[in-house]
């Protein structure tokens, strides 16, 4: 694991932007694992959402994002970005995530500045804690890992109540504290995404791309030409997961089939290569006994 972090932060100092998926939930996990992206990304939106069914405004604990982290990183052959929330309390709660994520296996942890309970980032009310208490997170963060290769993601969710002045001057305390990546959250034009790149060019910045969010939703070459090292799409494949659902559930009720079923559905047989079934296969071929 640590060569694995060791390339993937080798990976950040090269040119180019890394495109990192947002995953929810396993099968979405091994679908994109398969396609050969350089990262993929646990959002904590589709993550409460798949686990919980709950909106994700601090309800889920560390022992439920933990454990997601360990299944989908024990299970990726792709570098796993993590969403570590706000570390799910005080600084000792800081300790005790870092220590954990890492052990499951996530290349870098995403923390954020908001106050608990938090709320997703391009949803409104969210508040941020001094910013003095989230510098002493990162110290903590950063002295709490055993691999130094393990990145440290530092949000900031304060440009949509204080403004972009503020997210900045954050970004700048939380990078001399220790953070390894900067995440200035939701700005809201192309100039904010500018001068966020034009400010931090010595250290790797995340996009975070939400359809219908706060933020422009840019091309590959667009960001690239900004400065931006990481885009994260933390729930495109959930949105689209739920339209599709949406309508097949719809034609259940109208008509009772899936006769003339309007979604372009999945293939069975490759759904069970996808999950595992021939190694299932295999295994019986080998093992158990047939009559």
């Amino acid at each position: 694991m640590t060569s694995f972090r060791a390339e993937f932060k080798k990976r950040l100092a090269q040119p180019g932007l890394v495109v990192a998926p947002g995953v929810f939930e396993m099968v979405s996990l091994r679908l994109a694992d398969r396609m050969n992206f350089e990262a993929l990304y646990m959002t904590g939106y589709g993550t409460v959402a798949s686990l919980l069914g709950l909106p994700d405004a601090g309800v889920a604990t560390y022992t439920d994002m933990v454990g997601r982290v360990t299944s989908m990183a024990g299970m990726a052959k792709t570098p796993l970005i993590a969403d570590g929330d706000t570390g799910y309390g005080g600084l000792l709660n800081v300790r005790h995530t870092i220590r954990g994520y890492e052990a499951a296996g996530a290349v870098a942890i995403q923390l954020e500045d908001q106050e608990f309970p938090k709320k997703c980032g391009h949803t409104p009310g969210r508040r941020v804690i001094p910013m003095e208490d989230m510098v002493k997170k990162i110290e903590v963060a950063v002295n709490s890992r055993t691999d130094p290769n393990f990145q440290i993601i530092a949000r900031t969710d304060a440009r949509t109540t204080l403004g972009l002045d503020e997210a900045l001057r954050r970004g700048e305390a939380y990078a001399k504290a220790g953070a390894d990546i900067l995440f200035i959250e939701s700005p809201e034009s192309v100039d904010e995404m500018q001068r966020i790149c034009q400010t931090f060019r010595g250290i790797p910045l995340v996009a975070n791309m939400v359809e219908k969010g706060r933020t422009p939703v840019l091309s590959k070459e667009e960001l690239e030409k900004l400065g931006y090292k990481i885009v994260i799409f933390p729930v495109t494949a959930l949105l689209a997961s739920v339209q599709a659902m949406t309508k097949v559930y719809e034609q259940f009720k109208s008509t009772g089939s899936s006769v003339d079923q309007a979604v372009d559905l999945y293939d069975f047989a490759e759904l069970s290569k996808l999950m595992g079934f021939e190694d299932v296969w295999e295994f019986e071929k080998k093992f158990v006994e047939t009559k």
